[in-house]
């Protein structure tokens, strides 16, 4: 077969899998994920169900290579906007940020849900993804504590106190839009930089009047 229909036929298939997971998200957002069937992926997609049975056996690997593309995507962007800052309060700000805002829109059911319409195997698949964010912060807390703008604590420990409060904000997000039916972009702003300033207080960062960290 020639170099170039072989390049072809990879992209026409890259681009079938996209449209796949695509209808797949749109679906979870606008249905959730009880009921769903691959019949429903198919037709929103845009393709044949057999084709959707040519990438996933059935729901469940369907719903794993969701997670993992959505989370591998994320943590690219992540790093990116990560890598052209170097104080580590300024990249742990990013990181909550992008953590907040990923989890308000995120379709996927959180952690005990995802374990009860997984089987084990699979749920463990998500571990690496989640381990990889888990490393990504804990080194943003190291070095802010090695150049002095964190006092020395135990990371462990700390990476249970943002993530929980990750959580319990993106809840309440949650809870006030559903209680408005419609949140301002302001007021989603204001909640954001909230949850950072308290998340970065909460570890130890300290400011001067204009906002700065201090050592």
């Amino acid at each position: 077969m020639p170099r170039i229909q072989a390049e072809s036929n990879a992209a026409q298939r890259a681009v079938t899998q996209r449209r796949i997971l695509d209808a797949f998200g749109q679906l979870l957002f606008t249905r959730g994920l009880p009921g769903l069937t691959m019949t429903d992926v198919a037709r929103q997609a845009g393709v044949g169900r057999t084709a959707v049975y040519n990438y996933y056996a059935d729901m469940e690997e369907l719903l794993i290579g969701y997670a993992l593309d959505e989370t591998g995507r994320f943590l690219t962007d992540l790093k990116a906007q990560l890598a052209g800052l170097a104080n580590p309060i300024d990249r742990l700000a990013v990181y909550i940020r992008a953590q907040v805002e990923d989890l308000s829109r995120r379709h996927l059911p959180p952690g005990p849900a995802m374990r009860a319409v997984l089987s084990a195997q699979s749920f463990a698949k998500l571990g690496d993804h989640v381990g990889e964010l888990n490393a990504l912060l804990a080194q943003i807390l190291r070095d802010a504590m090695a150049e002095g703008y964190l006092p020395e604590a135990d990371v462990e420990e700390l990476l249970g106190l943002v993530h929980g409060s990750l959580t319990a904000s993106a809840d309440r997000g949650r809870a006030e839009e559903e209680a408005e039916e419609a949140a301002h972009d302001a007021d989603t702003d204001r909640r954001t930089e909230a949850t950072v300033r308290f998340i970065q207080l909460g570890v130890g960062a300290r400011f001067d009047d204009r906002g700065h960290p201090l050592r």
